[in-house]
């Protein structure tokens, strides 16, 4: 079965890559660089309690099974590839700031409530002021900017074909069915095609009025800091204060801001300041920690907040996009369900079918 894919970010290579390994023939084309969109500038966070708590939804049904397939799906890159993605559960702290965030502190299975005691416990750097957290042990983080490169490695190993800096500028629909593409440079036909460009999925042409996913960028802007001679970094990934801190080797992540601005990746300093005292509001010390990046990405939104993972109303055209803040976390889960159900002409999860818009 030959199968085009277009985006090479890491739902897009994830997708390719299961694909390829059950024998099928994969074609990524991407518009710039493979994994430079929203998995360069993600913080790589496996982070299924901090991003929806205690919710019982099929969106977070999902995520915890994500997170689970993660130990084995980082194994199998770090294999196929012979590159580290620095995959670790490190643990979260979603700490209340007050004692009204303190109430809205719910405990869930495998993560237990601390007082403020014990949470500086954990993590010293702590504002001594908070009014308590939850400790989250499962949660992970991986390396997004290598899990990129080496999930495209480890696709071309398998013997996929990686397209880069090939614009897919729009679909040849016959019969009600999707026969092949155009990029600037030729037209390719499959018997497959996916749609995985994050943000930029709903933008080419050739469609049907309503079959193309209704994705539009949701901007986020970050920052790193980086420690004075001496400081120690934090142990765990902390939430709280309408933000996250990732430690990452040498330096700190701090995010993240959410704008609807379109398509602009511009980095601004009032983000910076923003970032910036959100995280000095959890950790005072870090008044004390220099800026070393900033950067911004585009997440990949949908109406309704649930990405959009299956068949379209077009035949022969599939959707993986909409995942919002969880491409990282919900990338093997998405592989997996994708894979099925192209091959296996297994049933969409209900939730995130494309069709429901």
């Amino acid at each position: 079965m030959k199968i085009i894919i277009v985006g090479a970010g890491v739902a897009g290579l994830s997708i390719g890559w299961r694909l390829q390994q059950r024998g099928a023939s994969v074609t990524v084309f991407d518009r710039a660089q493979p994994a430079q969109g929203a998995t360069w500038a993600s913080a790589g966070m496996i982070a299924a309690a901090g991003e929806l708590g205690a919710a019982q939804t099929p969106e977070a049904e999902f995520a915890h099974y994500s997170s689970g397939l993660w130990p084995d799906f980082a194994t199998s890159i770090e294999e196929a590839s012979g590159r580290k993605i620095s995959y670790r559960r490190c643990g979260a702290l979603i700490v209340a700031r007050n004692a009204q965030e303190a109430l809205t502190l719910e405990s869930m299975p495998g993560a237990e409530l601390l007082d403020a005691r014990q949470a500086l416990a954990k993590e010293p750097m702590l504002a001594p002021d908070i009014a308590g957290a939850l400790w989250a042990p499962d949660e992970a983080q991986v390396d997004s900017r290598a899990l990129g490169a080496a999930l495209a490695t480890a696709f071309k190993r398998a013997g996929g074909t990686l397209v880069a800096n090939e614009a897919v500028l729009r679909f040849k629909v016959e019969s009600g069915r999707v026969r092949s593409l155009v990029t600037p440079f030729a037209t390719y036909e499959a018997d497959a095609f996916v749609l995985a460009a994050g943000a930029w999925s709903g933008g080419i042409d050739g469609l049907p009025p309503g079959a193309a996913p209704p994705v539009k960028p949701v901007k986020g802007e970050m920052i790193a800091v980086a420690p004075p001679s001496g400081a120690s970094m934090p142990a765990h990934i902390v939430w709280g204060n309408g933000g996250y801190l990732v430690p990452r080797n040498d330096r700190l992540l701090i995010g993240a801001t959410s704008e609807d601005k379109g398509f602009d990746t511009k980095v601004t300093d009032e983000a910076a300041d923003l970032l910036s005292s959100r995280a000095r509001d959890l950790m005072p010390a870090l008044a004390q920690w220099e800026v070393v990046e900033r950067w911004a990405g585009l997440r990949p939104g949908s109406p309704d907040g649930l990405p959009m993972l299956g068949r379209t109303s077009i035949e022969g055209l599939y959707a993986a996009t909409g995942q919002f803040r969880n491409g990282i976390l919900f990338a093997p889960a998405i592989a997996e369900n994708l894979t099925r159900i192209i091959l296996e002409q297994a049933a969409e999860i209900a939730a995130f079918d494309p069709r429901r818009f």
